[in-house]
Parts: C-alpha cells; sequence; structure tokens
C-alpha cells in the first residue's frame, strides 16, 4: 500500500526556516520522481519543487526558487524540503507526492509563519 507521512511543520516567525521530512512506502521509491506539493486556505493546491529518481532537481516554483532546497535519499526511501526565509505567504499545508502514484496522498503537515 502506498503512504506518505509527511513531519516537520510547525509554528515560525517570518524569515524563519522549517525542514519538512516525508516518509514514503509500498512502492520501489527509488525508482520514482518526487514533488512537494502546498495548499493554502482557499486555494488549490499547488506543485512547489520536484526532484527525479536520479537525485536531479527538475522544478521549483517561482515564488519559493532561491529560498526552498528539494532533496532525497533513496537508501531511507524520504525526500526533505528544507525552506528558508520564510514568509507569511507560505502558509499552507505541505504534502509529498509521487506524481505516478497519482491518487495517493499523505496528511500533510502544517506551516504558518507569522508576521
Amino acid at each position: 500500500q502506498v503512504q506518505f507521512v509527511e513531519s516537520g511543520g510547525g509554528l515560525v516567525q517570518s524569515g524563519g526556516s522549517l525542514r519538512l521530512s516525508c516518509a514514503a512506502s509500498g512502492f520501489h521509491f527509488s525508482n520514482y520522481a518526487m514533488s512537494w506539493f502546498r495548499q493554502a486556505p482557499g486555494k488549490e493546491r499547488e506543485l512547489v519543487a520536484s526532484i527525479r529518481d536520479s537525485y536531479e532537481v527538475t522544478y521549483y516554483s517561482d515564488s519559493v526558487k532561491g529560498r526552498f532546497t528539494i532533496s532525497r535519499d533513496n537508501a531511507k526511501n524520504m525526500v526533505y524540503l528544507q525552506m528558508n526565509s520564510l514568509k507569511p505567504e507560505d502558509t499552507a499545508v505541505y504534502y509529498c507526492h509521487a506524481p505516478s502514484y497519482d491518487d495517493h496522498w499523505g496528511p500533510g503537515t502544517q506551516v504558518t509563519v507569522s508576521s
């Protein structure tokens, strides 16, 4: 069974940092690209960053470019999102996702950035 469990969210002041983690299971993780999405209240879910199975980073949204870093550890079936210089508009629930398993989503982790 494909599962994603996100962690590392919390409340942080503007300008602060957080590191999100995602534990993936139920599939051959090292063979698949992974992404981070986020959904703010009243808004659609949006793609934040993507990384290939080969560790090549393929995408950052313009809103996070230069501030966020996606990474992965294929030996641990983990994907990470290092978030620096956080802004109030980064407030959202963050989800990791494997595009090849489109219907599978974890519970997400809440990130709240205070001004």
